[in-house]
């Protein structure tokens, strides 16, 4: 496996390779509305679609588990229900989103874009497609790391910033693969902090009004510096500009983890009570 590297890389030849870092200039007139292409065309290199294939499986209805009803489908679950419906019907190709993070081909996501997946397939914005395996996953906070399979080590990738940064106002966007759509943008401003949607016992989540849709799970939410500040996880159904995002801090305490081992594995306290009679 790779060693995680959020630093300068540099390619077999020795020259380097930055991420995707954007510095934006000042509207020309007061009162201009900035234009996001450039940033745009900094980062979305960066930013790949998730297809994953599953066999068949038993039925597995019911709403998903610590979401309560009418709050969020993990994009792509309709109502909040599993994958597999009612009746357990077969399983079928699913998609997502992802941001490599390292040019050896190191890729975040969701969890449950990739759980249960038989086979992960990453395809990039320029075209190329790489075979992945999961490295690691942690289903409590619903992050996973991906390693790509053939590359060459010149990957564009981008690099997490700090979300304990973010300013409830400030402008962030998103990009990502919503229904099927690859590479699609959308901008807005953070909405709230350390939102706890009843998801799981790390809910910490940043809140947007950037349109985010099925398909944009697991893709990056950006600062107006091309760092990532989040990533898109969840939706509240039947609403319209309420998405939510794991931020990047939490993402980045677990990478040596996922990447080592595998798994998040957490201290706890336990304490037993009884009687003094």
């Amino acid at each position: 496996r790779p060693t995680l590297s959020l630093k300068t890389a540099t390619t077999p030849s020795g020259a380097k390779v930055e991420p995707a870092v954007y510095s934006p200039t000042p509207p020309g007139s007061p009162g201009a509305l900035m234009s996001l292409a450039p940033l745009v065309d900094t980062v979305k290199g960066a930013v790949v679609n998730v297809e994953v294939q599953a066999r068949p499986r038993p039925a597995m209805g019911g709403r998903m588990q610590g979401l309560p009803p009418g709050l969020a489908e993990r994009f792509g679950m309709q109502g909040g229900q599993t994958p597999f419906g009612e009746g357990g019907a077969p399983a079928k190709q699913g998609v997502g989103s992802g941001f490599v993070i390292d040019p050896s081909g190191l890729v975040l996501t969701n969890n449950h874009v990739v759980e249960g997946a038989d086979t992960v397939r990453v395809k990039l914005e320029d075209g190329r497609a790489f075979e992945a395996e999961v490295l690691g996953r942690d289903s409590l906070t619903d992050v996973a790391l991906l390693q790509l399979k053939g590359v060459s080590g010149n990957l564009p990738f981008v690099k997490l910033g700090d979300s304990d940064g973010l300013r409830v106002g400030d402008p962030v966007m998103a990009i990502g693969n919503p229904f099927g759509l690859a590479s699609s943008v959308s901008a807005g401003i953070l909405s709230a902090r350390a939102r706890d949607i009843h998801a799981g016992p790390y809910d910490d989540f940043l809140q947007t009004d950037a349109a985010i849709n099925p398909g944009n799970s697991g893709g990056p939410l950006f600062n107006m510096k091309g760092e990532v500040v989040g990533m898109n996880t969840a939706i509240i159904g039947g609403a319209t500009g309420i998405g939510f995002a794991v931020p990047a801090n939490l993402i980045q305490a677990l990478l040596p983890q996922l990447q080592e081992t595998g798994v998040v594995r957490r201290g706890w306290v336990g304490l037993a009570v009884q009687d003094l009679t």
